[in-house]
């Protein structure tokens, strides 16, 4: 796994706006209004995908060549850098929804004393996982 990921990307622009294609990640296809825009959503895109990789254990595959691209007429080529690092980081802390069960009369209770689930929850996990907060900012899945 690498921190820094470069790949080429074309982008086509018609009357509804600007479609983005990574010749090398299939079914990562962002789009966007404006070229400013089309930019960012392309970045974005590209590090959502190759972390989905990175967690499904996927092969990154090596970024295409430019000399080997031929783009149509109404597609410009353009390399977008991905950095990992601080994304991975973004999406371990990023929450996540769980659905748990209790006991009515316990809910009930809990709701008269002002109890917060979540908070309740991740500090009863830390405490029975043995994690301080300053383990979890270091944790990583990789």
């Amino acid at each position: 796994m690498k921190d820094t990921y470069i790949f080429p990307v074309l982008f086509e622009q018609d009357d509804t706006g600007i479609s983005i294609f990574f010749p090398d990640l299939p079914g990562c296809l962002p789009c966007a209004d404006t070229l400013e825009e089309a930019f960012q959503n392309a970045k974005e895109a590209l590090q959502l995908h190759l972390y989905g990789m990175e967690e499904d254990g996927e092969e990154i595959p090596e970024p295409s060549n430019l000399t080997d691209l031929h783009p149509e007429p109404n597609q410009v080529v353009a390399v977008i850098e991905a950095w990992m690092p601080p994304f991975r980081e973004k999406m371990l802390n990023k929450s996540t929804n769980k659905t748990v069960t209790i006991p009515r009369w316990l809910d009930i209770l809990a709701k008269k004393n002002n109890v917060n689930y979540s908070h309740l929850l991740q500090d009863s996990l830390k405490q029975y996982l043995g994690v301080t907060d300053s383990k979890s900012k270091h944790f990583t899945t990789y």
